[in-house]
């Protein structure tokens, strides 16, 4: 499945997929906004056998077929190198 990827300008480390180029018709627009000013990372093309560094790719896969966009959160390591007003409440 071909999906593209975008980056969240506002928050590091943060990044949505989407099955279509500049289509963000599926992704809810409170979500959308709280992404900031997306910049457009790369296209990809995955099946679910195929190892990425940090997802699942049959959960992507999965996610693009049955909501139309799926959302890469920071990994715990990454969180820690966030800035802390930043970084999500651990506790």
């Amino acid at each position: 499945m071909q999906c593209f990827i975008y980056k969240s300008l506002k928050k590091d480390y943060l990044y949505l997929y989407i099955a279509h180029k500049d289509d963000f018709s599926k992704v809810p627009n409170e979500l959308l906004n709280s992404f900031g000013k997306l910049e457009f990372v790369m296209d990809l093309y995955i099946t679910k056998d195929r190892k990425l560094a940090r997802e699942d790719a049959g959960k992507i896969i999965q996610c693009l077929i049955d909501q139309g966009f799926f959302v890469q959160l920071p990994s715990l390591e990454d969180k820690r190198c966030l800035p802390p007003f930043l970084r999500e409440d651990d506790n």
